[in-house]
């Protein structure tokens, strides 16, 4: 079994003795529904997506869904997490794709 130190970081560890020491005090109900929308409106605005249709070679479906299933996830989450990588540089663009 993981130790708290292999689960937390130590800030969150701090929280958590905080919390087990009686020690911590929660954000008055207000303030907290007002951070909660804040936290909201970020999350929003960071995870905006667009759908766009792509036409894909029907014989790399099979090939792509394996792909996606040995990475946990469904295959068109898998094709816009590749077209993402791809975009923000994980995954480079040159020679292969020409």
């Amino acid at each position: 079994m993981k130790t708290d130190n292999e689960i937390y970081t130590a800030d969150e560890l701090k929280i958590v003795q905080q919390i087990e020491n009686g020690h911590y005090i929660p954000l008055p109900k207000a303030k907290f529904e007002l951070e909660k929308k804040r936290f909201q409106v970020m999350a929003m605005n960071t995870l905006k997506r667009k759908s766009i249709p792509i036409e894909i070679i029907e014989q790399d479906i099979p090939k792509i869904e394996a792909m996606a299933f040995n990475e946990g996830m469904p295959y068109p989450l898998f094709i816009a997490s590749i077209l993402h990588k791809l975009a923000i540089g994980e995954l480079k663009y040159g020679e292969s794709f020409k």
